[in-house]
Parts: structure tokens; C-alpha cells; sequence
């Protein structure tokens, strides 16, 4: 049997079929700065830590704030596709698959961050053989782990469908190893509403664990810094403050995604500007959510006035992270609220720009809450060699980091459908997919029109068929 042809599905592959010019330097500039990435880490690995700008008091700096700020931006994916497929909000649909590719590969970066902040890979293997789940840590590494793993099931279960689809539409002149590719990940699935039943029911059960796992990961993650006793860390709203900050980061980041995609492969019919409409107000809620919990914490240091505390806020309002902190607020709230509240309603340019400015005032975030506290710790007496400043090997290998995980993205958009197509259908005006029409009405049509497949989509009207 095979697939309905139509415009849109063909919209939604021509990505895969090939790369164009300009896609291949792209992926050669990513690709060298990753390289390069990847020689200063070699560099740091035969020299050590010293060519970095940490020290003592700051033994965690630019790789940890790394670590956080991309296991944020995993949570991307889980929130748009688990959360709000819970919440029954269908706009979700075509936004799902770029979210969840952001999780996919921002995981694995935040935790080669840290990789890269122990020096020593070696000494990855004490916490597996003498490793107690006493400490933070371990608790940390099992939840990045288990969020890792799942969200590749969930990512995978999610396109198995489209994968069927692209190997059922090849045309005569692919490639031999995409044949293949696309056979082997199929696992031999056949477009049939039962099939697509089950597929559901899996999805929505695998939310509902993926929701309380999003919630748990990023608590987690705040639980290495809130369970020591260190200025400003040891506090009870690290948690949800984490999480909401990440959310709202992530969130930022698949609008960048989602325009950029728009953009390039012409998606204007598919991605229209109500989607972005969506998760602009859902900005707008986050950032409000944000700053509630970043005034919340601060006013409740202040008003405690304890010494060791103070000397860290001090530094943070009126000292030498000043600029870095007051730059992040208004990052965070002050510029992108009045854009989403302006100009971003009729524009997605500007909607965009909100949007960087938030990922940076973020990741400037993520610096202010580790570098201050590690500068002025709870000892009467000055440890430290200067003030921390990152070196160029820790900028380069970020950069690295951020290439990297460009260039696996970019990958996988001409691999992979960035937009679910089988999700999709029902959005698309002509098109009715599976959650279109009931099981009696699906197996009628089955029977009416076999060369057609139940669970995929219907031929189109005559003027689109």
C-alpha cells in the first residue's frame, strides 16, 4: 500500500531528500569549532586544570554553569511535548518534535560538562565502584541519567511513525544508506489505527511519568548547591527556581529553533503565526514566574542580614558582579517583557530577539548564582587568588559545546522531519489524521478506500489530491 501524496507531506520532507550548498558550510564552520573545541580540551587534558581561570575559593566555574544551563534547555522537549500534551493544548503538536530534539541533544552536552570540569575522566568510575548515594552527587547522576534515557524512548516512540513514512516515500534515487537507515529504524511498523492506539495510549502514559520526571531532575540538579551550607545556595526555593528558570530558558530556545526552521525550509503553512502567539504568552507567564522567585530569594536574604549572606549579595548588587547581575535582570525580565508585551504580538523578528535575550540573560543567570557564593565562603579569612574570570581554552570549549550541539541538530533536520507528520495532519487544513475521525469511522474508511492507510491520513480533497 502506499502513502497519500500531498503538497504538505511533501512540504514536510523535502528537508530530508538533500543538502544544499549553503547547509554543508554551515556544517563545515560548526563542525570546526567544534574541532577546535575539542584540541583546547585535549590541550586542558594533558596540562590540567591550571589553564583555566578557577581556583581557590572557585573550583566550579564556566563548565558548571554550562552543566546547568544545558540541562535547562533539555527541559525544553519534556515541557511542550509531556506537559502539554497532559493539558489537552493541540497547538503543541507541531512544536513537539524541535522541543523534544533540543532535550535529545542538549542532554548529553550538560553532562560532558561536567566530564570536563573533573579533569581526570578516570575518576568518572569512583562514583559508579565507590559512589554512596549520600551525597547530592550521586543522587544528581542518577536523575540526569534516567531523564537521559527516557527521553530518548520517548523521542524515539514519538517517530517511529514518520520514520515508516519516509521509508514507504523514498524516491528511486535516494541513497542506499538511508534505505537502510530508515528500514532498520522502523522496526517494521505498518501504518494501521490499532497500531497508532497503542502508540497513543504509550505516549500518554510515558507524559505523565516524564512530567514528574522534568519536575524531579532540575530539583535535583539545585540540590548540589542547595545541600551544602555555602552563601546563598542553602535555600529551599533553589528548587523550584531552577526549574522554572530552565522551563523559561528552554521555552526561548524552540522559539530561536521554530523561526530559524520556519525560515529555512518554508514552513509558514504549518508554523503559523499563532503558534509563536502561544508561546509567547507562555513567556510572558515565566518570566513573571521567574522574577516572583528571583525577588523572593533575594528579599529573604536581605531581610535575614546575616553576614556571610550579605557579603555575597553586596557583591551581586554593588560590587564587582554588579554589571554581570544587573545586565541578567534586565535580560531576564525588564527588555524581553516589555518586547512580548509590544512588538513581538504582530511580529516573530522580534519575538526572536525577546528570545536571545533571554538565553543570555539566563546563562548569565546560572554565573551569578554559582561564581558569587563560591567567591565569599563562610570562612573569617580570604582563600581566594583573584577574582574569577573565564580563561580562552573554557571559552572556546564552550563555544565548542554550543557548536556541537548546533551541528547534531542541523544533522538531524536532514535526516529526520523536524515537524511530526503524522501528528501534524490534523493541523493541516485538508488533511485528517488519526485523532480525526473515530475507530468505527477509520475502519469504514479502511474498507471503502484499501490503498489508503488508517492512521496516517485520508486522500486530500480532489483539487489537493
Amino acid at each position: 500500500m502506499a502513502l497519500p501524496r500531498n503538497k504538505y507531506q511533501e512540504l514536510l520532507l523535502a528537508p530530508t531528500r538533500k543538502f544544499s550548498r549553503r547547509e554543508i558550510g554551515i556544517l563545515l564552520i560548526l563542525s570546526a569549532i567544534a574541532l577546535w573545541g575539542l584540541f583546547v580540551y585535549i590541550h586542558q587534558f594533558i596540562n590540567g586544570l591550571g589553564i583555566t581561570g578557577m581556583n581557590r575559593p572557585v573550583y566550579w566555574g564556566v563548565y558548571i554553569v554550562n552543566f546547568v544551563f544545558f540541562i535547562g534547555l533539555a527541559h525544553s522537549g519534556t515541557f511542550i511535548s509531556a506537559i502539554l500534551r497532559l493539558v489537552g493544548a493541540e497547538w503543541r503538536v507541531p512544536l513537539a518534535r524541535a522541543a523534544e530534539a533540543i532535550t535529545i541533544f542538549s542532554l548529553p552536552f550538560g553532562a560532558g560538562s561536567i566530564l570536563i570540569d573533573m579533569g581526570r575522566l578516570d575518576r568518572v568510575l569512583n562514583t559508579i565502584i565507590y559512589g554512596r548515594f549520600m551525597s547530592p552527587i550521586l543522587w544528581d547522576i542518577t536523575a540526569v541519567t534516567l531523564y537521559l534515557f527516557s527521553s530518548v524512548v520517548f523521542f524515539y516512540l514519538s517517530l517511529l511513525p514518520d520514520i515508516a513514512i519516509l521509508r514507504d516515500t523514498l524516491p528511486d534515487d535516494a541513497p542506499a544508506w538511508r534505505r537502510r537507515l530508515y528500514r532498520s529504524l522502523a522496526l517494521g511498523w505498518q501504518h494501521s489505527a490499532e497500531k497508532y492506539r497503542r502508540l497513543e495510549k504509550i505516549l500518554g502514559a510515558m507524559a505523565i511519568f516524564m512530567t514528574m520526571l522534568v519536575v524531579t531532575v532540575h530539583t535535583v540538579v539545585s540540590f548540589i548547591f542547595g545541600m551544602t551550607l555555602q552563601p546563598g545556595w542553602h535555600t529551599t526555593i533553589l528548587g523550584p527556581f531552577f526549574l522554572v528558570g530552565a522551563i523559561f530558558s528552554g521555552s526561548a530556545a524552540t522559539i530561536m529553533i521554530m523561526a530559524v526552521l520556519r525560515w529555512k525550509f518554508h514552513l509558514e503553512e504549518v508554523l503559523s503565526f499563532k503558534f509563536f502567539n502561544y508561546m509567547r504568552k507562555l513567556l510572558i507567564a515565566l518570566a513573571l514566574s521567574w522574577s516572583y522567585f528571583m525577588g523572593v530569594e533575594h528579599l529573604t536574604v536581605i531581610y535575614g542580614n546575616t553576614s556571610e549572606e550579605m557579603s555575597v549579595i553586596i557583591a551581586k548588587f554593588f560590587g564587582e558582579f554588579s554589571a554581570t547581575f544587573w545586565v541578567m535582570a534586565f535580560f531576564c525580565f525588564f527588555i524581553p517583557l516589555v518586547i512580548l508585551l509590544t512588538k513581538a504580538k504582530r511580529s516573530i523578528g522580534w519575538l526572536v530577539t525577546a528570545s536571545v535575550i533571554i538565553n543570555i540573560g539566563m546563562w548569565l543567570e546560572r554565573f551569578i548564582v554559582i561564581v558569587p557564593s563560591e567567591t565569599y565562603p563562610r570562612l573569617g579569612y580570604d582563600l581566594g587568588h583573584g577574582l574569577y574570570f573565564p580563561t580562552p581554552a573554557e571559552i572556546s570549549i564552550t563555544l565548542a559545546c554550543f557548536a556541537g550541539m548546533a551541528l547534531l541538530y542541523m544533522l538531524f533536520t536532514k535526516v529526520f522531519p523536524i515537524i511530526p507528520v503524522w501528528e501534524t495532519a490534523q493541523e493541516i487544513p485538508g488533511l485528517h489524521g488519526y485523532h480525526g475521525f473515530e475507530e468505527d469511522e477509520a475502519e469504514e474508511e479502511h474498507a471503502e478506500a484499501p490503498e489508503q492507510i488508517p492512521g496516517y491520513g485520508d486522500a486530500l480533497e480532489a483539487g489537493h489530491a
